[in-house]
């Protein structure tokens, strides 16, 4: 199958790597081309060259504003994707933006699904990512082979592809939700005397056995914040995302707002290099122990 790929950070090098692997016709475009270094596909010079001619083509993209730079102008996505191409968008956006691009498409005849992903780099490396899906069922189903190949499970979830979005970014929500209260836990057994690594390995060996309490709870015993798999402004991005989406729903979100501070403390303190799961370090530090 004809594919562009479009973003070649830390996600998108991986899974552009397995579809290439499986043996598609990837061409690659990103903004520092120095990023595609070690992926076996022509590059292009610009999104819509990367866009031309293809079947499909995917963007893996850090925020809306990137999206949104690729998408339009005369070197753009739209104006160089063919009738009926499919655009596949693995970013983690706004919902306001996915019901954009579904408009915007639509009236270029072109297509549109969301597919935001679940894993981190190490997880897209070695196509272990969940897919969360959202789109027209003949878009999925030309999709699906390709999901096949970067994930190891993807879910339907609607033919309303913003719902794919909301998802995604309920999903992060929890993550962060969970990485504050490990961060919290293990200050206080810490501060108490505990053995924080025997704490985890209960934890993670009885009734918080799930790969994101060993992954956090890991990184956050290790305080392996450098290099991240994830970086800090991302998930506050992502934060201030879960926010928007539920105040256009008029969704309280209590806990959200604690982890938009939460975020902006480790901003505040020289947080912008670091893993998003250095929120859960914040605590240890309130409490006098770093």
């Amino acid at each position: 199958m004809k594919i562009g790929f479009i973003g070649l950070g830390q996600m998108g090098h991986g899974m552009a790597a397995n579809l290439i692997k499986a043996g598609h016709e990837v061409t690659l475009y990103n903004r520092t081309r120095e990023k595609a270094v070690g992926l076996d596909a022509p590059i292009a010079a610009t999104p819509g060259q990367a866009a031309a001619g293809k079947e499909i083509i995917f963007t893996m993209l850090a925020n809306d504003a990137a999206l949104e730079a690729v998408l339009h102008g005369p070197d753009g996505i739209l104006a160089h994707l063919p009738q009926g191409g499919l655009h596949i968008s693995c970013s983690t956006i706004a919902v306001a933006t996915a019901e954009m691009l579904e408009k915007t498409h639509a009236k270029a005849g072109q297509r549109y699904l969301s597919a935001p992903v679940f894993g981190r780099p190490d997880a897209a490396a070695a196509a272990k990512l969940f897919i969360a899906a959202a789109g027209a069922k003949a878009d999925i189903e030309a999709a699906q082979p390709l999901f096949d190949v970067i994930g190891q499970r993807s879910f339907v979830l609607s033919e309303t592809p913003s719902h794919a979005n909301l998802v995604k970014l309920s999903g992060n929500f929890l993550i962060v939700s969970v990485i504050e209260a490990l961060g919290e836990a293990l200050a206080l057994v810490g501060k108490g005397g505990v053995d924080k690594a025997a704490y985890l390995e209960l934890l993670t060996s009885t009734l918080f056995n799930a790969p994101v309490y060993k992954i956090y709870g890991q990184i956050l015993l290790e305080q392996k914040f450098s290099p991240p798999g994830f970086a800090a402004p991302l998930g506050q991005k992502d934060i201030r995302l879960v926010l928007q989406a539920a105040e256009a729903l008029n969704v309280p979100l209590p806990l959200a707002s604690l982890l938009r501070d939460r975020f902006l403390t480790l901003m505040a303190n020289g947080g912008e290099n670091l893993d998003w799961a250095a929120i859960g370090a914040l605590a240890a530090k309130d409490s006098g122990q770093a």
